[in-house]
């Protein structure tokens, strides 16, 4: 499942040209994304909504919503700020108990060092 949302974040990225993604993790139950926009953030977020629920509803063999309606997003105003948002998100496993490093968490850009390299979260090993 965690795959799936990792490869949309890219494709949407990467392929759709919708954002470019600075930062990202996969938790338990929510995503947090850093992204510097392409197009309107309602239709961004609806397409990686869509992509991935379409992609879980299918591993899970069921139909209907997988993510709420609702986004919460915040407007970074300059580089400073948005360093604080990645170190944030990337350190949100610790913050939970799940890992004592953000590298060790495996759907994470802190792991596989996304913004860096331009490795896709889904092929990251």
């Amino acid at each position: 499942m965690a795959k799936a949302v990792a490869d949309t974040l890219t494709f949407c990225d990467v392929s759709l040209n919708l954002y470019h993604l600075r930062a990202w993790v996969l938790m338990i139950n929510h995503v947090h994304i850093l992204i510097e926009p392409n197009a309107p953030l309602p239709i961004m977020m609806r397409r990686v909504k869509t992509f991935s629920a379409r992609r879980a509803n299918a591993i899970l063999h069921r139909d209907g919503e997988f993510w709420a309606r609702e986004s919460f997003d915040h407007w970074i105003r300059n580089e400073k700020e948005a360093n604080q948002v990645i170190r944030y998100i990337e350190n949100n496993p610790v913050a939970a108990g799940l890992v004592s490093n953000p590298e060790h968490w495996r759907w994470s850009s802190a792991w596989s060092n996304d913004r860096a390299t331009n490795t896709s979260p889904g092929q990251a090993q």
